[in-house]
């Protein structure tokens, strides 16, 4: 039970860090419906599925040891966010016609939430390093592989819960409203974070 909670408590710490996660949940926000938003939480919690399999693999260390699949990694993960910021910058749709697109060929399809929540995780480096920080050294070696699986299904879903959270406060018809007033300039600022959360990971090290 204490090792359960102290990765509760690691875990929830680092999900309400501002990242790459956390900006694109408020990307989403600010243009797409409370259901699509929700789907994306949803990608990034399936994301997190991915880093829990190769570190129970033991692939975590091998990732996080090579110069080469870390940087491919890293620069996949940075091309792909720069390419969300930049859409974001380079919106046109102006705020008074934001509730008009929000409904429709503006609203992503579901694949396309959870891709782009997906995608947005598991292609962060620095979760890498994370979760192998968490499976190799607050994580006891001996604990059974079942259990381990348990940890990391119980991270997905704290993921889940917390971005699903954000959501929904964010897409508070009263918080809505007030976005919606600044929705083009918020979405430029969403753009340059994105941007420059890319170039942070391109110039991230595997300390």
């Amino acid at each position: 039970m204490s090792a359960f909670l102290t990765i509760a408590v690691i875990h929830l710490l680092a999900l309400m860090s501002p990242g790459p996660d956390f900006a694109i949940i408020v990307k989403q926000s600010l243009s797409q419906p409370r259901k699509i938003v929700l789907w994306t939480a949803l990608g990034v919690a399936l994301g997190i599925l991915v880093h829990v399999a190769y570190s129970l693999l033991g692939l975590g260390l091998i990732i996080a040891q090579s110069i080469v699949l870390f940087s491919l990694i890293k620069l996949a993960g940075a091309a792909y966010l720069i390419f969300i910021g930049w859409k974001s910058l380079t919106a046109k749709t102006p705020a008074h016609h934001q509730e008009q697109t929000r409904h429709a060929s503006a609203v992503m399809s579901i694949p396309q939430a959870v891709r782009i929540g997906f995608l947005c995780n598991a292609l962060n480096p620095k979760v890498t390093i994370f979760f192998l920080a968490l499976f190799t050294q607050v994580i006891d070696p001996q604990t059974p592989l079942s259990v381990q699986l348990l940890y990391g299904l119980f991270m997905s879903a704290q993921t889940f819960f917390w971005f699903s959270t954000l959501a929904s406060v964010l897409t508070l018809r009263p918080v809505r409203s007030c976005l919606d007033v600044i929705h083009l300039w918020a979405e430029r600022v969403m753009g340059v974070i994105l941007i420059a959360l890319g170039i942070k990971v391109a110039l991230s090290t595997r300390g």
